[in-house]
């Protein structure tokens, strides 16, 4: 993991590749570099024409040190400088200690601190690795950057100013972390256990194991899990950051199935092992609630995920079952490879039931229709509040996790009825993402505000962006701490 360092000092240390971050092709770097140092960039910079705009770049390597010149625009979003500062990673970690350095002498409508904040928030998502169970490669194999330190031409630089940000950053490696590892080794009660070590934080954690989760009539969960020597769990954490507050209390809600086979309904084999991810819109409501703890944030925030693994056997769930919600609905299970609403479904009940959470998000990798609709590039955005799913979509915008409503109606909602039970658990191939959102807004009281996340297509980067390598990108904690902050 790269170290920060946020420098007071104002000149660039002589150790140090320098990177000089500038919004204008009038740029001073003598604080940073030599005055030979100074004279061939600017001259690389005009043979270049570098203009100071997003992503413009220019180097030089005068066969000793390397310089880098990078452009980050006049009027940068949050989002441009998390970006530049994920493609600064690719140029510079091969070198052990790099100075970034903030050349602020052109108008910005940022300050030094919050541009240095932002690129190292890039670096540090895009830095993220995932090599626990690598036992061959050499040290050579690896990125090289170990320390980064940023510097101003114009004022001191905190590392305070970073501490949110670097929260956050922890809590999406905690998300990546946990959906990579293999589902052999994150079983739900070593899901539970994880989550209950994060109570150092002074989160309120609660496992419920399956003879009380069956006390509590959560059939619906427990029918998904039934085919697996792995008994489910369901975990409540709580954040009371501010327990006096009279305001609508926020529940989140993730599917946690550790590995999805489809049950008897088995899924084909072509990629079956990404399966192991099916937990990630769990892992995103735990480390969001992480992440509300790190940084103290003034909200009252519960979480709840329920943990199943779903496998087929001789105990279970068959096509044509019926089982009873802990709402006391009932359900006909047509396809039990349409599991994650029953998981959710219940804990939907249990938060309004037990903790009456009024605002409500679930977050899950819940269809491949919403998938096969989206891509890489939005999630699914369902929901009975305007006001609600405006928030969320802003919020989406600003993050670069970003959502795309789509209806929740009558129309759809009547698909998912049954002839013998109050609903069955999937409707019709078209629109599946839509009636899997019906089937949850059953298990919402009418009175609470509710928003669905169907994740599935963005949980995971199968060919690499600036700030999501390959493989989990933790897509949902990023947009949720935004939410929490201005909610």
């Amino acid at each position: 993991m790269v170290e920060f360092i946020f420098n007071s000092a104002k000149s660039a240390p002589k150790n140090a590749v320098k990177v000089i971050l500038s919004a204008s092709s009038s740029f001073k770097c003598e604080n940073f570099c030599n005055d030979e140092t100074a004279r061939a960039l600017k001259s690389a910079a005009k043979n270049s024409k570098f203009d100071g705009s997003l992503g413009a770049n220019v180097s030089i390597y005068d066969g000793k040190d390397h310089t880098f010149l990078f452009g980050i625009g006049q009027s940068p979003t949050e989002l441009d400088l998390q970006t530049a500062g994920a493609k600064i990673y690719k140029q510079i970690s091969d070198f052990e200690h790099v100075a970034i350095c903030v050349d602020t002498t052109t108008k910005n409508k940022l300050s030094a601190s919050q541009i240095a904040c932002h690129v190292a928030f890039g670096i540090e998502l895009a830095s993220y690795r995932f090599d626990k169970y690598f036992t061959t490669k050499k040290a050579e194999d690896f990125p090289k950057l170990d320390t980064v330190e940023l510097i101003s031409s114009t004022e001191k630089l905190s590392a305070k100013d970073y501490n949110n940000l670097r929260s956050v950053a922890n809590a999406v490696r905690y998300a990546r972390d946990l959906c990579n590892e293999p589902a052999n080794y994150l079983t739900p009660e070593v899901f539970a256990a994880d989550i209950k070590r994060l109570e150092y934080l002074g989160l309120k954690v609660k496992i419920l194991e399956e003879k009380e989760i069956r006390a509590q009539g959560m059939n619906m969960l427990l029918s998904v899990s039934q085919g697996s020597h792995n008994s489910p769990r369901v975990a409540i954490i709580r954040w009371e950051g501010a327990p006096k507050s009279t305001k609508p209390e926020l529940g989140l809600i993730g599917k946690g199935v550790t590995f999805d086979s489809g049950g008897i309904s088995l899924k084909p084999a072509s990629g079956m092992g990404d399966m192991k991810g099916d937990m990630t819109g769990a892992a995103v409501v735990v480390a969001t609630l992480k992440a509300a703890a790190l940084c103290k944030v003034k909200q009252n925030i519960t979480g709840i995920v329920g943990l199943v693994e779903n496998m087929p056997s001789g105990h279970a769930s068959r096509p044509g079952d019926i089982v009873s919600s802990m709402s006391g609905q009932t359900v006909e299970i047509i396809n039990t490879d349409a599991e994650g609403r029953l998981v959710l479904g219940d804990c939907l009940w249990y938060l309004q039931q037990k903790y009456k959470s009024q605002i409500l998000i679930d977050v899950a990798t819940l269809t491949g229709s919403t998938m096969r609709t989206f891509g890489f590039e939005y999630a699914g955005l369902f929901s009975n509040t305007d006001g609600l799913a405006n928030d969320l979509y802003a919020k989406g915008l600003e993050s670069g996790e970003k959502l795309w409503r789509l209806p929740v109606t009558k129309e759809y909602d009547k698909l998912i009825d049954s002839d013998i039970a109050d609903m069955k658990n999937c409707g019709p191939a078209n629109g599946g993402g839509i009636t899997a959102a019906c089937f949850l807004q059953r298990f919402v009281k009418p009175e609470n505000c509710w928003a669905h996340l169907d994740i599935a297509g963005v949980d995971r980067d199968d060919k690499g962006h600036p700030l999501t390598p390959k493989g989990a990108t933790g897509w949902g904690v990023r947009l949720l701490t935004k939410f929490i902050n201005c909610y």
